[in-house]
């Protein structure tokens, strides 16, 4: 349990992966064989975003599951490293997540994720960090681990007075709409939110939807329900979408109007990959930095986001507060 006396900002719920990551200069074509480079690091959804929020200068804590292996050994080394607080529920037999990446000259990616031992993660592990949630700011899931726990994450977040972020990636057909009535963050990227208006709503979105006029991409936004949803663009930057039903949270009345489109850092990327967690991880530490302030919490992230595009991997690309800081301070 932790010290009744230290404050958790941030509780990451979610997912460990180990990445086994491929460069090549073009992605192969199906049957075709290309020579690349080999890297493996520390990855998946929920353990980079905890990197992110830690290395931004905020108290984090992390909770997923493993398997009983070389992997499991390394994230816990890499982990202790950083001294981001974390802990690693082990499950005997099963393998710890795994994703095979492949990386293009032009930092695209494409990626195929074996969950292993995320699937494993059960709400009691959830609960037996309960304390944790009584004095947070904000607690952010995924949907790469058992959607059970999940649920049970975001439900402990909202009983306390949390801010609720979910991050519906990477796609899946077991999301429900149960999970969306606990969240009052949305961070999906423009594929996922397609996919969640199809899957749950039965709305099919044209290829290019997020190039509609704000308004009608706001009005959109709103048929999810959820209080806030930013929708993340890559190099186009984000879409931020607030309306005033479902949380109690000061910070969705604050903007003069009810969306924004925010512009994408403007860096020189290399890899891509972990992009989407460094601005969920930065959105997160940025609601503890400026408070009710979406907007500034927004373009904190998307600073967070571009900077780690700059550097190869996944959790060891996440920029520390003060690259952060220095970044904008050049921009």
């Amino acid at each position: 349990m932790p010290d009744s006396a230290a404050r958790t900002d941030v509780i990451v719920v979610g997912s460990y992966v180990q990445d086994l990551t491929f460069y090549a200069a073009e992605f192969p074509a199906p049957g075709e064989s290309r020579i690349g480079r080999f890297a493996t690091g520390p990855g998946g959804k929920g353990f980079n975003q905890a990197v992110a929020c830690h290395r931004l200068g905020v108290e984090t804590f992390f909770l997923g599951a493993v398997g009983d292996d070389v992997f499991a050994d390394g994230v816990r080394a890499f982990a202790a490293s950083e001294r981001l607080p974390a802990s690693f529920v082990e499950h005997a037999g099963l393998a710890t997540g795994a994703a095979s990446v492949v990386v293009n000259a032009r930092a695209e990616n494409m990626i195929v994720v074996a969950l292993g031992a995320n699937e494993a993660l059960r709400e009691s592990d959830v609960s037996a960090e309960g304390a944790r949630f009584a004095d947070t700011c904000v607690v952010l899931c995924q949907v790469e681990s058992n959607l059970a726990a999940t649920a049970r994450a975001l439900e402990l977040g909202r009983r306390n007075g949390a801010i609720t972020m979910l991050n519906p990636a990477p796609i899946n057909e077991r999301l429900t709409s149960s999970l969306l009535e606990q969240t009052d963050i949305l961070v999906p990227n423009e594929t996922e939110f397609a996919f969640l208006m199809d899957h749950l709503f039965g709305r099919r979105l044209d290829a290019a939807y997020w190039t509609l006029p704000g308004a009608e991409l706001h009005e959109i936004c709103g048929r999810v329900g959820v209080p806030t949803v930013v929708i993340t663009l890559g190099d186009k930057g984000c879409f931020v979408s607030h309306h005033r039903t479902g949380s109690p949270h000061r910070y969705l009345d604050t903007s003069a109007s009810p969306w924004i489109a925010l512009p994408a850092a403007d860096v020189s990327p290399i890899d891509t990959t972990g992009a989407g967690d460094a601005f969920n991880g930065g959105l997160a530490a940025g609601l503890v930095h400026h408070g009710d302030d979406i907007t500034a919490a927004a373009t904190y992230a998307n600073q967070v986001a571009g900077l780690s595009t700059t550097r190869a991997g996944t959790a060891p690309a996440m920029p520390t507060a003060a690259e952060v800081r220095s970044f904008a301070a050049g921009a």
